[in-house]
């Protein structure tokens, strides 16, 4: 069968984009966090060496030289736990998974749009939809903060895609069975069957020297003097590749890996077994919707078993050193505090009590001089006036009251029955005024 010519559609265009970016941010945050936790291991068996260096040749080097590895040895395991820290808080969600979960399905969106949709006439508008769908799944497996970089690279991107290889899919155009078998399902076939024996000799590789780590520390350790310091730095290795081999959780990965295999072999060799007129339409969507539910199937996998390592290698010991540091200092800071609050709280505590000592000897100084000055005959003859004159001033109100009251009476009696009103003579009106009391108080 002939190759269709290659036309670039906006929405492919913009599917392999967004498969890149995810890509790309997978890889590189993959290979960052692995490169990181090597440090970290590395860092923890150099502490482990510079102890025992420092141990057996301190005293022997000169004062410069002792200096110099006693400042490598407290310097070494500091860094190793701020760098430990570091990755502890910026690489511990595994983000890199969630965008490979989704660079992979978008993959397999662009191949079912390629193959079983290519003749629905809605299928633009089906991948689109899937592309949101797919970014919203992304964003909210990333808390929220889903920062990716532009792409500017080919498309497809390189080096999945590579042209200068016959099998390399071009990427835009619709395919045939033949197409996809070659392009898709033998392509990822060999990339398994290649990754699963790299993995297998990572595996063998990590066992192989873990179990000379220890047969050293059991030597070291049978010799005696001098060598038993050395046991330390063999479990230090020891540590170290068994932290490794459960962060890479090559195990659960080549088992994975195995059964993808063998399920694509049944597959390749079905679709090879077809003869021309047998490998039809409906063969053809068989195969693709087989190959891509396994391919699918075991990215799922892959990404549950990275996670479950990530959530056991705890990175919480590595990073001890630095954690105590920070909890003293946070310690001091809060017993420095405490103090100060309790001097201000003592000090204030004096001087209120200073103070209510102070008023009250003032209060009782000022209650006995007025008591003095109130015994004093000035001040008794003074009362003794203020008395008299208030008497005095009450009688004489209490007397014209009470002449006010009785002239009153005696103009009620006299005129009793006249009616004051406008009709009233103006000389009854005149007298009555003129028998009103008259007072002697200063008026305004």
């Amino acid at each position: 069968m002939e190759t269709q010519p290659q036309q670039v559609t906006p929405i492919l265009e913009v599917a392999w984009t967004r498969f890149a970016q995810l890509d790309t941010m997978s890889l590189e945050r993959s290979k960052t966090h692995l490169r990181l936790r090597k440090w970290v291991a590395a860092l923890g068996i150099l502490t482990t060496l510079f102890a025992i260096l420092s141990q057996l040749f301190a005293e022997s080097l000169s004062p410069l030289l002792g200096w110099i590895l006693r400042f490598i040895f407290i310097l070494t395991p500091i860094v190793a736990s701020i760098l430990a820290a570091y990755v502890s808080q910026f690489y511990s969600t595994g983000d890199w998974l969630v965008t490979r979960a989704g660079a992979e399905e978008i993959l397999k969106e662009i191949y079912a749009y390629r193959t079983i949709l290519k003749n629905t006439p809605t299928r633009r508008a089906w991948l689109e939809e899937k592309l949101g769908e797919i970014q919203r799944s992304v964003f909210r497996g990333m808390n929220g903060e889903m920062i990716l970089k532009p792409y500017k690279g080919p498309l497809p991107p390189f080096p999945r895609f590579d042209p200068k290889y016959p099998d390399s899919d071009p990427g835009f155009n619709d395919l045939t069975g033949d197409e996809y078998f070659r392009y898709r399902l033998e392509n990822q076939l060999s990339w398994h069957i290649r990754e699963i024996n790299k993995r297998q000799k990572e595996r063998t590789r990590i066992k192989v020297y873990i179990l000379i780590a220890g047969g050293l520390g059991a030597l070291f350790a049978a010799l005696g003097q001098p060598l038993t310091m050395w046991v330390a730095l063999a479990a230090a290795f020891s540590a170290a590749f068994i932290g490794w081999q459960e962060l890479r959780n090559l195990d659960s990965v080549v088992r994975n890996y195995s059964k993808v295999v063998l399920e694509l072999n049944i597959l390749f060799d079905h679709w090879k077994n077809l003869e021309g007129e047998e490998r039809s339409q409906t063969e053809f969507y068989k195969t693709v919707r087989s190959t891509e539910d396994i391919l699918w199937s075991q990215n799922v996998e892959y990404i549950k078993a990275m996670q479950e390592a990530l959530r056991d290698s705890d990175l919480e010991e590595e990073a001890s050193l630095i954690h105590r540091v920070i909890k003293e200092q946070r310690d001091s800071d809060r017993r420095f505090k405490e103090g100060i609050a309790d001097a201000v709280g003592d000090f204030t505590r004096e001087k209120l009590l200073e103070t209510e000592e102070t008023f009250t000897e003032s209060f009782k100084s000022t209650l006995g001089t007025l008591a003095e000055e109130a015994s004093s005959e000035i001040v008794q003859a003074e009362l003794a006036a203020m008395q008299e004159s208030i008497m005095d001033t009450a009688q004489d109100i209490a007397e014209r009251i009470g002449g006010l009251s009785s002239s009153l009476k005696t103009i009620d009696e006299e005129f009793d029955g006249v009616e004051i009103s406008g009709n009233t003579p103006m000389s009854v009106v005149n007298d009555l005024m003129s028998r009103y009391p008259k007072t002697t108080d200063v008026k305004g």
